[in-house]
């Protein structure tokens, strides 16, 4: 299928039977035998579209993917299409089992992986409790000057979640939903939106029917990249296909672009806090309903195990807060030939990882002081940290918040790094 034209989009839209993927199944042979697809055709389909979501059957459910994958790549293949709908993946990674919502795209040559990965978990319906976001999504490239970025739910609702792919080459983005009756305005307009932005083709696939008391709203679309509709489905079942005209997208990015511009207008510098100023814009963010994240150290040289911690660190929440210790405390700690770099240095530098939000200098030994003033949702420490030991961990659980003990995955130290230049 690499070497196709993709020529076509469509959709297949339907109500996905809870826990029964056989059933589903034949809805999406139903719907390929109703519009028989001619080849070249990119067909979505709705969300967890074989199983629903089924929490606490999903692990067990997901058990039976491999086999449903390699029965949907033979039925694509059949008719010479793409079919792409996300299906729960079941992962095990350091002997921890997790969930993830996977856009699956079957009916190439192989079956591509890893997929693209839900990146916005919606808590209303408790979705971050049985799966794990994904990110740093990468578009596939399904056939000659067609690059496909995926989106699942409720990362329509997220800009940056469509730019990034498109400013990677995409120009359709397909997504798999399954969106309430009762939002289905915003859906319209939001698809729309991410249309116009990144001036990309949209095949949107969603849900019809009732997920337990709750109605879904159809309305799958197909969407120009002026924001022009050019399909959309009913609130009742309804497959639909229909060709479309690459060369509309590459004339309307010829009088103007808006993705391939991407200039860098942040001066990192900027994260460098003082503390009072600090306590202002994490109320600001707090407000809108962010987890405050906060960590400390010296970090001094800076080396790839800091880089691994710190990005960790900052997936607990959504605004990471780095105490570092300035000259004066390291020396107290560590002796008079420390540190290496001085502190505003060392603070330029970890300013500039993207990971790291903001960074507030501290003189004491222990960061207790910045912990309680501060009053992080998350406190994150090193795994060879017993919580008992941890300075400020008693305070951050007392107001609500939880600790975070993070194993380093690599065996390099700043001490060891000294030690080797000296040698």
């Amino acid at each position: 299928m690499s070497d196709q034209e993709i020529s076509r989009l469509g959709f297949l839209q339907f109500a996905v039977k809870q826990g029964d993927i056989n059933a589903n199944l034949e809805r999406v042979k139903k719907g390929l035998s109703d519009l028989n697809p001619l080849a070249g055709s990119l067909i979505a389909l709705p969300e967890m579209w074989a199983t629903g979501f089924v929490y606490e059957n999903l692990e067990m459910l997901s058990a039976e993917m491999p086999s449903l994958l390699e029965e949907l790549e033979k039925l694509a293949r059949s008719y010479s299409i793409i079919l792409a709908g996300s299906l729960p993946l079941r992962q095990v990674v350091d002997g921890s089992v997790s969930l993830t919502n996977r856009l699956y795209f079957s009916g190439t040559e192989h079956q591509l992986a890893p997929g693209i990965d839900k990146q916005h978990l919606f808590s209303f319906w408790k979705e971050d409790l049985w799966f794990k976001a994904g990110s740093q999504p990468k578009p596939v490239s399904l056939a000659v000057d067609t690059i496909v970025g995926g989106l699942v739910c409720y990362d329509l609702r997220f800009p940056e979640a469509a730019q990034f792919q498109c400013r990677q080459g995409a120009n359709i983005l397909l997504m798999s939903a399954q969106w309430p009756m009762a939002r289905i305005e915003q859906w319209r307009v939001l698809l729309q939106a991410r249309a116009i932005e990144n001036q990309c083709f949209i095949i949107a696939a969603n849900a019809c029917g009732h997920w337990d008391h709750l109605q879904l709203g159809g309305h799958s679309m197909l969407v120009a990249p002026d924001g022009e509709i050019l399909a959309e489905a009913g609130e009742t079942e309804e497959f639909r296909v229909m060709e479309y005209n690459l060369e509309v997208q590459k004339e309307l990015r010829e009088r103007f672009n808006t993705v391939a511009g991407t200039p860098w207008s942040k001066d990192d510098a900027e994260k460098v806090f003082r503390l009072d100023d600090l306590r202002q814009v994490l109320e600001a963010r707090r407000q809108v309903g962010q987890k405050i994240v906060f960590t400390n150290g010296c970090f001094d040289i800076l080396h790839a195990g800091h880089v691994d911690y710190l990005q960790k660190a900052r997936q607990q929440g959504d605004f990471l807060v780095l105490g570092l210790n300035d000259d004066q405390s390291i020396r107290s700690i560590k002796g008079s030939e420390r540190p290496i770099n001085e502190e505003s240095q060392r603070a330029r530098v970890l300013a500039a990882l993207g990971c790291v939000d903001a960074i507030v200098l501290f003189g004491e030994d222990t960061p207790l002081h910045l912990i309680t003033t501060l009053q992080p949702d998350v406190l994150v420490k090193g795994a060879d940290w017993q919580e008992d030991e941890i300075v400020g961990a008693a305070e951050v659980k007392a107001g609500g918040g939880r600790v975070e003990r993070i194993a380093f995955t690599s065996q390099t130290s700043t001490t060891a790094l000294i030690e080797r230049i000296k040698g």
